[in-house]
């Protein structure tokens, strides 16, 4: 199993060259950031993890301005949307922008995608909440008929591309890996319609393992795993080891960079006292 970073980069924490350099300095295999176009005022969406809302959900970079910056001062980090709020987004605009990073990168970009929890932000950008899920499947759709094929063309209810021309295209072939966000029967039924991975919140170990039964069942095969914001819990990361998880993206707080440097370091001592059974 491999350790990233998973993280809310924000205009008052470190900077993401200097955290991309020293995730990748480090040997963390990938870098995880987070999206939030903007947060209303009304809370009557409230926290999924109860009580207030974090600060650092207010002033959060756009996730793939933060991936480029990135993506220009390394050389192999994964580059994670963790996740890429898809239903707030143009899938035009997402699809090149995307396939930007991965050029860019030479072929680390990994699309993390999901519907989101903030009604409010939903509404901001003009999705109803209802038909959420349903956007959410074709705009993967038309993503990745936007990066596979040249013309390009979708036509669902609620995403319409003529016939286009959409470049650049994605380096990795037939397309950069697609992890989805949540944690539900439709998260499920995304994950297998979508030839997915799931990129889950550090839930309960009841919980991913239920899902993770039900995922594969529904697949008929194993499902990439990935995680956002695992805890610095040893004893956490065995579960997650023992259920079939690739990678944890290890919870970094959004602090300047002194701080980050610090907890980074602390970080990797962990891991490696874990990876060799301490």
């Amino acid at each position: 199993m491999k350790f990233g970073i998973a993280t809310f980069v924000d205009d008052d924490s470190i900077d993401p060259v200097s955290l991309a350099r020293a995730i990748e300095e480090r040997g963390f295999v990938s870098l995880q950031v987070a999206e939030h176009s903007h947060i209303p005022v009304s809370r009557e969406s409230p926290y999924p993890d109860g009580g207030e809302l974090p600060p650092w959900y207010y002033n959060t970079l756009d996730p793939f301005v933060t991936l480029a910056a990135a993506a220009a001062v390394t050389s192999t980090i994964e580059l994670v949307t963790g996740v890429a709020l898809l239903i707030q987004r143009d899938p035009i605009h997402t699809a090149k922008e995307a396939a930007s990073i991965d050029l860019i990168s030479g072929g680390r970009f990994v699309f993390g995608v999901g519907a989101g929890w903030n009604l409010e932000e939903m509404r901001d950008h003009g999705t109803d909440p209802k038909t959420r899920g349903a956007r959410l499947d074709e705009s993967i759709e038309a993503v990745v008929e936007l990066w596979t094929n040249e013309p390009a063309e979708y036509h669902g209810r609620y995403v319409n591309i003529e016939s286009s021309y959409c470049r650049p295209k994605p380096v990795q072939k037939p397309h950069p890996p697609i992890y989805v966000g949540g944690n539900s029967d439709a998260t499920v039924r995304r994950v297998i319609r979508h030839g997915a991975g799931w990129i889950s919140n550090p839930l309960p170990r009841d919980v991913l393992a239920k899902r993770i039964g039900q995922m594969r069942a529904g697949a008929g095969h194993d499902v990439p795993l990935a995680m956002f914001g695992t805890p610095i819990k040893p004893d956490y990361w065995r579960a997650a080891e023992d259920l079939g998880f690739s990678q944890l993206g290890l919870f970094l707080p959004s602090v300047g960079k002194d701080e980050s440097l610090r907890l980074l370091d602390d970080y990797v001592a962990a891991v490696q006292k874990y990876q060799s059974g301490g």
